[in-house]
C-alpha cells in the first residue's frame, strides 16, 4: 500500500500544471487580475492524487485595492472536496464523508474567483450538464444552481477563430450571469454583476474580443428580460378604471376616500371622486375599496445591474428610476427595451457618468481634458441621457467645461462632488444635484472642528450651507438608507431595520446579511441620528431632497429610504411627495409625471393600508400600472426569486 501511493505521488508530479490569467473589469475598464494555476494534488492522500485550483483575485476599486485568494482541492473530475478561500470574509467548506453530498454537486461561494467557475462548468459538462447543480454553500437554504446553454460566438484571437459556448448562470448572484466556455474547457469570459456593479472578466489573450463578446452579452440580456416578460402579463392594459380606492395624488391636495381614476393608453384620462368621474359603460374596473392609490414612485439613485432589477423594483411599487452610473450599451438597451416594447422595468432615466483616466477610475467614460469631457457629454446626450454624472478624480477645467456642455445642451449634472472641490465649489462649478449626504454634511461642519466631532445642525456653518443649497436650487439624494444597510452594526439584525430581506433571494440574504462594519450599535445610532438631523435640517429649510438606496436591496431600500425621511421629520405625505412630485421636478418632467393627474402617464400604484397614517404600509403594494400596464405586485416579485 505504501509503495502504491509513493507512486501516485510520482506520477502525479511528472504531470504539467495549467496556469492562466484574467483580467478584470468593473463597467468595463480594466482594474485588475486573476492568475490561476490548476496542478494535480495529493494534499488529501486519503481521497487520492486529484487537483488543486489556487487562483489569486486583484482588484483597484477606486483606489480600493481587494484581494482574494483560494486554493479548491478536487478529484481529477473536478468533484469539489475542500475550498478555503481568504478574503475579507474568510470562509472553508469541507465536503463531509457523512452523511454523504448528492450525486451531483459543487461548492462556490460567489461568482468570484473566476477560476473556481471554470471549474464548476467542467464538472458539469462531465456530469451530464444537470438542469440544477446543488451547491454546497454551508447553508440548506441556498438555491441550486441553474446552467442552461444559451449560444454560441466566434471570436479572432491571433488571426484563428475560436468557438465559444455561451451559457446563462442563475442562483450564483442575483439574476443571471453570462459566461463563455472553449471547447477546451477554458473560460474566456464572463459578465457578471457580482458586487452590485457590473464586471467583466477575460481571459487576457482574448482581450481584444471583449467588445464583442460584451455587445453579445447585452444581446443576451434583452432575451433574458423578453423571457420574464412572457412569464409575467399584465392583468389589465389599453382603458380601465380603478374604483373605490382612497387617492392620495400627490398635488398636495386633501387624499379622496372613494375615487374613480380612468386609465386610456398608458395615460391617465381623468381622476377624482366617484359622483365626479364616470366609469364608460362596459369599461373593465378593478375594484380598490380598502387600498390607497398613489403615483409610483421613484427611485433617484440606484446602479441598474442586469434585467432582473426591473421586476424587483416594479414589483415595490417604483415605476421610474435613474440610474447613476453603469455602462452605457446595456443602459440604452434596458431603456429602449422598456419604452419601445414593454420590457418589464421601471422608466429609466440615465445620468451617464464620467471620471478621469488611471487605474482608479470608476467606469469606461474617462475624460482627461476639456475638449475629452465636452465629447462624453455629446456622446452621452446624442443617446439620449438626461444627466451627467460626475465622479471623483476629475480635474477643476475638465468640470468646468463638462458642466457647460451639459447646460448648453439641456441637460442637468449630478454626481459625487470630485474630491479637488467641496460642495460649495462644486456647486459653483455648475453641479445642479449632489449625490450621498456626506458631501453636505461635510460643509456644514464648522472649520477646525475635530475629527469625529458630532455635526450640530444649529451652527453658522450648517446655517450657511443649507441657504446656499437652497439658494442655488441643488437637489440633494442622501443615500441614508445605504448608509445604514452598509455599515450595520454585527449586533443588530438586518430585519430590524429592513424587513424586505425576510423575503430576498437567498443570494441577497447572504450578501447584506453579511454587510456588517465595524462599528458598536450604539455608533451606527448616532451616526445615523446625525444624517437624519441633517436631511430634516435640509427639508425644513426647503432644500429638494429626493430618494435614493445606491446598491442596497433591490426596491426595498427606496422603501426603507422614505421611512427613514419620517424618522428626519417629514410627514408621511412629504416623504411620498419626495419620491413623486418632487423627483419628476428635479428631472423635468413633473408635466409628465409624478402626479395622479389627467394627461400624466399611467404610473400608479395600489396599497394596502393607509401610508399617510404608517409610512410602512408602502411595503403593502398589492397592484403596480407601469405606463398603463396593470400587473400583480407578488407575482412581479416571485418572477425574480422575491417572496412576501
Amino acid at each position: 500500500m505504501k509503495c502504491s501511493l509513493i507512486l501516485l505521488i510520482a506520477t502525479a508530479s511528472l504531470l504539467p500544471a495549467e496556469t492562466g490569467t484574467l483580467t478584470i473589469h468593473m463597467i468595463l475598464h480594466a482594474i485588475g487580475e486573476e492568475r490561476y494555476e490548476i496542478a494535480p494534488s495529493n494534499a488529501l492522500p486519503d481521497r487520492g492524487v486529484g487537483l488543486r485550483l489556487r487562483t489569486t483575485f486583484e482588484y483597484t476599486d477606486r483606489g480600493n485595492k481587494r484581494t482574494t485568494s483560494a486554493e479548491l482541492l478536487m478529484k481529477s473530475d473536478y468533484t469539489p472536496l475542500h475550498l478555503d478561500t481568504k478574503a475579507q470574509r474568510p470562509e472553508k467548506v469541507d465536503v463531509p464523508d457523512s452523511p454523504a453530498p448528492p450525486a451531483r454537486f459543487f461548492t462556490i461561494l460567489g461568482p468570484s474567483p473566476f477560476a473556481i467557475q471554470m471549474t464548476m462548468m467542467r464538472y458539469w459538462r462531465t456530469h451530464g450538464r444537470p438542469a440544477l447543480l446543488p451547491i454546497l454553500r454551508g447553508n440548506p437554504a441556498a438555491d441550486p444552481i441553474r446552467i442552461e446553454t444559451a449560444g454560441h460566438d466566434s471570436i479572432i484571437v491571433n488571426g484563428r477563430p475560436i468557438r465559444l459556448e455561451r451559457y446563462t448562470i442563475a442562483n450564483l448572484m442575483f439574476g443571471r450571469e453570462i459566461l463563455w466556455m472553449s471547447g477546451t474547457g477554458d473560460l474566456a469570459a464572463a459578465m457578471t454583476f457580482a458586487g452590485g456593479l457590473p464586471m467583466e472578466a477575460v481571459r487576457t489573450e482574448y482581450e481584444a474580443a471583449l467588445p464583442q463578446l460584451y455587445r453579445s452579452g447585452v444581446a443576451q440580456e434583452m432575451a433574458d428580460l423578453a423571457a420574464i416578460g412572457r412569464e409575467v402579463l399584465p392583468e389589465r392594459t389599453g382603458a380601465f378604471a380603478i374604483t373605490g380606492a382612497r387617492l392620495v395624488d400627490a398635488t398636495g391636495a386633501t387624499p379622496i376616500e372613494d375615487s374613480v381614476v380612468i386609465v386610456r393608453a398608458g395615460r391617465i384620462a381623468a381622476a377624482g371622486p366617484r359622483g365626479a368621474v364616470v366609469v364608460p359603460r362596459g369599461m373593465p374596473t378593478v375594484e380598490a375599496k380598502g387600498k390607497t392609490l398613489l403615483p409610483g414612485l421613484w427611485e433617484m439613485h440606484t446602479h441598474f445591474s442586469g434585467v432582473e432589477f426591473g421586476p424587483a423594483q416594479l414589483a415595490v411599487g417604483i415605476t421610474t428610476a435613474r440610474d447613476c452610473g453603469g455602462e452605457f450599451d446595456y443602459l440604452v438597451a434596458q431603456r429602449d427595451a422598456v419604452e419601445k416594447r414593454h420590457g418589464l422595468g421601471p422608466r429609466l432615466l440615465l445620468a451617464g457618468l464620467i471620471d478621469a483616466g488611471g487605474l482608479n477610475a470608476f467606469g469606461h467614460v474617462t475624460a482627461e481634458t476639456p475638449e475629452e469631457g465636452r465629447l462624453a457629454v455629446r456622446r452621452y446626450h446624442h443617446a439620449g441621457f438626461e444627466q451627467i454624472k460626475l465622479y471623483t478624480f476629475l480635474a477643476p477645467d475638465v468640470i468646468r467645461a463638462i458642466t457647460t456642455e451639459a447646460r448648453r445642451l439641456g441637460m442637468t449634472v449630478t454626481g459625487h462632488v470630485p474630491r479637488v472641490f467641496n460642495a460649495y465649489e462644486g456647486v459653483g462649478a455648475g453641479m445642479d444635484q449632489i449625490n450621498h449626504l456626506n458631501y453636505v454634511s461635510t460643509i456644514m461642519r464648522t472649520p477646525g472642528s475635530a475629527r469625529g466631532e458630532p455635526l450640530d445642525v444649529g451652527t453658522d456653518a450648517a446655517r450657511r450651507a443649507i441657504q446656499f443649497l437652497k439658494d442655488h436650487h441643488t437637489v440633494v439624494d442622501p443615500t441614508a438608507s445605504w448608509g445604514e444597510m452598509a455599515s450595520h452594526s454585527k449586533d443588530v439584525s438586518v430585519e430590524s431595520f429592513e424587513p424586505g430581506i425576510a423575503g430576498a433571494p437567498f443570494i441577497l440574504d447572504v450578501k447584506f446579511r453579511g454587510m456588517q462594519g465595524n462599528a458598536t450599535a450604539v455608533q451606527t445610532r448616532a451616526r445615523m441620528t446625525e444624517s437624519l438631523a441633517v436631511i430634516g435640517a435640509l427639508h425644513k429649510a426647503g432644500v429638494a431632497i429626493v430618494p435614493g438606496s445606491d446598491t442596497g436591496l433591490v426596491g426595498y431600500g427606496l422603501l426603507r429610504e422614505l421611512e427613514l425621511y419620517v424618522q428626519a421629520g417629514m410627514t408621511p405625505l412629504e416623504a411620498i411627495r419626495s419620491a413623486t412630485i418632487v423627483s419628476a421636478r428635479a428631472m423635468g418632467l413633473e408635466k409628465d409625471s409624478g402626479t395622479i393627474e389627467a394627461g400624466k402617464r399611467a404610473d400608479l400604484i395600489l396599497v394596502d393600508g393607509n401610508p399617510l397614517d404608517n409610512i410602512g404600509d408602502l411595503r403593502k403594494v398589492s397592484w403596480v400600472i407601469a405606463n398603463g400596464r396593470l400587473f400583480d405586485a407578488a407575482e412581479l416579485g416571485r418572477s425574480v426569486g422575491f417572496h412576501r
